[in-house]
């Protein structure tokens, strides 16, 4: 494996980071929201799944990338 490929593969897994972040900045905001206004907390919890599957998704993609970069 050269070198290159390894730090290649290091950076498209570190896309993880900006999900972690993500899905815990709307975590934040949702918990914020519901204390505020506790009878939407439907509405809040469908956005709020929506929006930590959408941060989990690029955090998935960056590893696959780094899979493929690895072993292509």
């Amino acid at each position: 494996m050269d070198s290159m490929t390894a730090i290649g593969a290091g950076l498209a897994v570190m896309v993880g980071i900006g999900g972690g972040i993500g899905i815990g900045i709307a975590t934040g905001k949702a918990s914020e929201a519901v204390g505020r206004q506790p009878e939407a907390s439907g509405k809040i919890n469908g956005v709020f799944l929506l929006g930590i599957a959408l941060a989990e998704a690029t955090a998935i993609y960056g590893f696959v990338v780094s899979l493929l970069i690895l072993f292509s």
